[in-house]
């Protein structure tokens, strides 16, 4: 008899983490979230692990990462002293499980509401500023980390308005201000991509942990602060733009004051608009 799906899934865990000195897994669970992978919580022996996954190879066709460069990316970053997850193994194509990673777990929630409820603003946004800078700082020579190129990455976003129909005068009119607005370009950091409450993992209203690394690229660092400010990540704060927490200005001070680069509002309001209508799209 053929095993079930979540047998052959704890067979091939078993296998990766053997290859660490670790016992097989226990407890599968899979976890909420996650609009492209699967992420799967276990323990083995006294550890308690994450495992991030494509069950299909087919799934990372065409990503500007595989789960080699993401994991390695991962690994810069907690060596830069971003709070990312410790990486313990990667999965192998003999384990049959598909692509990706076991991380040890993050203590805490992702729970926004929950971390905006128990919260102080003033601690949490310095915390939030501390990891965008270690993360804007973080040394990727050698890695395979796509670079954005911010005129091509609009016009392929113009490419897709017009093949959705090009018929929101909003996104339109969104669209011509951002092709007469490009900002000229930066030294390139290291960008998470999707940096904001969700992907953040909280304890007693403290930042324990940054997840979710599959969209980072290295361009302008404004785009992270402002992603992070959009309405939809604010939870039900329109009051506080910055992360559901505080004003863009009082951010924008506790990143400089954690060692980031002079903000630039201009730069800022691109990156918000940008983000608003890719998010649109």
């Amino acid at each position: 008899m053929s095993p079930t799906p979540a047998e052959a899934l704890a067979a091939g865990l078993a296998r990766a983490l053997a290859r660490v000195g670790l016992p097989a897994p226990a407890g599968l669970e899979r976890l909420s979230g996650g609009a492209n992978m699967e992420s799967w919580r276990f323990t083995a022996g006294d550890e308690t692990g994450v495992l991030r996954r494509a069950p299909s190879l087919d799934m990372m066709a065409g990503r500007p990462m595989d789960h080699h460069a993401e994991a390695n990316l991962i690994r810069a970053a907690r060596a830069a002293g971003v709070m990312a997850p410790e990486v313990l193994v990667e999965l192998e194509p003999d384990d049959g499980i598909g692509s990706g990673y076991v991380m040890r777990a993050i203590p805490g929630s992702p729970d926004p509401n929950a971390f905006l409820s128990e919260a102080d603003p003033a601690t949490a946004i310095r915390d939030i500023a501390r990891e965008l800078v270690a993360t804007h700082r973080t040394d990727v020579v050698g890695l395979p980390v796509p670079v954005m190129d911010t005129a091509e990455a609009l016009a392929e976003l113009r490419r897709r308005f017009l093949a959705y129909g090009g018929d929101r005068p909003i996104l339109a009119l969104a669209l011509r201000w951002l092709e007469a607005n490009i900002p000229p370009p930066l030294p390139p950091r290291l960008v998470h991509g999707d940096f904001r409450l969700g992907n953040l993992m909280f304890e007693h209203g403290r930042l324990t942990g940054v997840l979710d690394w599959e969209l980072a690229h290295l361009g302008d660092w404004h785009e992270d602060l402002a992603f992070g400010c959009m309405t939809v990540w604010r939870f039900s704060r329109p009051d506080r733009p910055g992360y559901g927490l505080t004003s863009i200005e009082e951010l924008a001070a506790a990143y400089e004051a954690a060692g980031g680069d002079r903000f630039e509002p201009d730069r800022f309001r691109f990156w918000t608009i940008y983000r608003t209508f890719w998010w649109a799209l």
